[in-house]
């Protein structure tokens, strides 16, 4: 993937020498892992690395035997993108350990995956770095790059877990082709969340201890409570009374095929991701629709769906100055 590298901080182009990424004014970043770092190695989203690196396989399709992310992934670009992914140029904006990465990189397109936290590594140990894939730890607001290189930018998952979510839609959207797409998700408001006080309740506490000690607890609240979402697993009205009454998420009825092992598995993983996110924020179709609107994209197109609201739009192929 050719690649045009620049400061975060001075936004002077940056040049690879050995092991660091030096800019004109001397600024150095290290590449630890054959992976460029950007960011200090304790940051808000150390929860998110502790949980990617423990569960690196778990939401991978390769590992479920499930088209799960694929889906999701397909869903969100819609098929005329999907289907036409190959050499594309990719900025897969918060990766994880790389549930989007496999599917991306199945599609022969150039994916520079990318996230704030040390789930970089897990992204690496899953999907080791070659001719189509590079990873970079940086902050969405703050990206090496230089603008208008990608021809797809993809945030899925993430935008809700940053400090300002439109000011990351427009770090992100910069990244984009004239002509190229924007793809994000966030969560939506809704009285059914205002009502998880069980939820609210632990996230107050454990987002204030280590990662270490939040990541036990949370682990220890999963293997108690989710005894009784099994209960009723194949009905809609107990999930959605559990989901009021304890602080677990399970995908009993979301996600029936999974098997008991799996399903055990994703709950202690969103349970954790659930309940020690630093930031939350949340949003609705309207808005979203107009954030994208706000950035300039065209062929706007936003819907109910997976975490909340998905949508995607395109940079216009002239952009104004």
């Amino acid at each position: 993937m050719n690649i045009v590298w620049k400061d975060p901080l001075t936004t002077s182009k940056l040049e690879k020498k050995e092991n660091f990424y030096i800019s004109n004014t001397g600024e150095k970043y290290k590449i630890l892992n054959k992976i460029p770092r950007f960011v200090i190695k304790e940051n808000y989203t150390s929860a998110f690395g502790k949980q990617w690196n423990y569960y690196r396989k778990t939401q991978l399709d390769s590992y479920t035997g499930l088209p799960i992310s694929e889906v999701r992934l397909k869903r969100c670009l819609g098929e005329p993108i999907f289907s036409n992914l190959k050499g594309k140029n990719i900025l897969e904006a918060g990766c994880g350990a790389g549930r989007f990465t496999e599917v991306l990189l199945s599609s022969d397109s150039n994916v520079m995956s990318v996230d704030m936290s040390d789930a970089v590594d897990a992204n690496q140990l899953n999907f080791p770095q070659g001719k189509n894939h590079s990873i970079v730890q940086a902050d969405i607001n703050s990206l090496p790059f230089m603008p208008n290189q990608y021809d797809l930018v993809i945030c899925l998952g993430v935008i809700q877990h940053t400090a300002i979510p439109e000011q990351a839609l427009q770090s992100l959207y910069d990244q984009v082709k004239p002509g190229g797409w924007l793809i994000a998700d966030h969560y939506v408001f809704s009285w059914s969340h205002e009502s998880q006080i069980a939820k609210k309740i632990a996230r107050f506490f454990l987002k204030r201890m280590s990662v270490k000690n939040a990541f036990l607890i949370s682990g220890y609240l999963t293997k108690f409570f989710l005894p009784l979402h099994r209960i009723g697993k194949t009905s809609k009205f107990w999930q959605a009374l559990m989901r009021r009454v304890t602080p677990v998420v399970s995908y009993y009825n979301d996600i029936p095929d999974l098997s008991d092992e799996l399903q055990i598995e994703w709950a202690l993983l969103d349970t954790h991701d659930n309940l020690t996110d630093h930031y939350k924020h949340f949003t609705s179709k309207e808005n979203f629709t107009k954030s994208l609107e706000n950035l300039g994209l065209n062929e706007i197109k936003c819907w109910s769906g997976g975490i909340g609201i998905e949508g995607r739009g395109r940079k216009p192929f002239e952009v104004s100055t």
